[in-house]
């Protein structure tokens, strides 16, 4: 009689501890992004990944960078100046250019030419002086002008810039190419 006591008392005991909730996964598409890039922060000043991501202008270069894997790199610290094509930049490129980028097999060559478009400081637009030239990420050059007020990079303007906790995003209208 008391062992029957005493699984009883067990069971009672047991079933006490239960919350009554079940227990849930995430499926993969609710994961979050791992590094810097998966904090949720809609507070701070946005890293120049989450800026590009925020223009509806970028959409092909936040693509571009995804396939390239460049995400997680460009969302630390930095400091970094970016210079990002537009879509039309993009629509600019020879037909087929951007989908044959896109794809696994040409996966470096994407990300050299992302790589052009980066530099390890942050530098405001009137930074550049004309003639100046400065090196990239991918190890080439650019070389900037300055003409009527206005900054171009390799002969491409800066049209407009925005501050990212990170460094800088200069906004350009055309895919600056590897010489």
């Amino acid at each position: 009689m008391k062992s029957v006591l005493y699984v009883l008392f067990f069971v009672v005991l047991m079933a006490s501890c239960t919350s009554g909730e079940t227990a849930t996964t995430a499926s993969t598409d609710e994961v979050a992004l791992s590094g810097q890039e998966g904090v949720k922060d809609d507070e701070s000043q946005k890293d120049v990944v989450k800026v590009a991501i925020a223009s509806p202008d970028h959409t092909t270069l936040v693509t571009a960078v995804t396939a390239a894997d460049l995400v997680t790199s460009l969302s630390n610290a930095g400091p970094f100046t970016v210079f990002a094509p537009t879509n039309a930049a993009f629509e600019k490129l020879p037909k087929g250019t951007v989908e044959d980028l896109l794809k696994p097999e040409n996966k470096s060559k994407l990300e050299t030419i992302l790589q052009h478009h980066v530099m390890t400081s942050a530098l405001a637009a009137d930074f550049f002086q004309d003639g100046q030239s400065m090196g990239m990420v991918d190890g080439s050059n650019v070389t900037f002008t300055v003409k009527d007020g206005a900054t171009y990079v390799d002969g491409n303007k800066i049209l407009g810039s925005v501050k990212a906790s990170n460094g800088w995003v200069h906004v350009i209208d055309t895919v600056i190419l590897p010489k």
